[in-house]
C-alpha cells in the first residue's frame, strides 16, 4: 500500500521544491502540479511527485492523525 503524505513547501527552485514533514526535509518535483504552489503551501507527495495543493488546515489534521496512528502502531 501507498501512502501520499500532505507536505509544508519551504524553497522552489525551478521545478523542485523542498518539502518539510514534522522535522524531514525532502525534495518532491512540481512537475505535475496544476497550479502554481507558494512558500508556505502544503501540497500532497507520493513517490517524490507534489499532486496537488491541499487546505493548510486540513493537511495538519491529516498529519496529527498520522502521528496518532504511528504512535498507537508503536504500543
Amino acid at each position: 500500500m501507498c501512502l501520499a503524505i500532505p507536505a509544508e513547501v519551504i524553497h522552489i527552485e525551478d521545478e523542485m521544491a523542498t518539502v518539510r514533514v514534522g522535522e524531514a526535509l525532502r525534495k518532491a518535483s512540481l512537475m505535475l502540479l496544476p497550479e502554481q504552489v507558494r512558500l508556505g503551501d502544503y501540497v500532497i507527495v507520493h513517490a517524490g511527485f507534489a499532486l496537488h495543493k491541499i487546505d493548510p488546515e486540513e493537511a495538519k489534521e491529516s498529519l496529527r492523525l498520522l502521528r496518532e496512528l504511528a504512535s498507537t502502531a508503536d504500543e
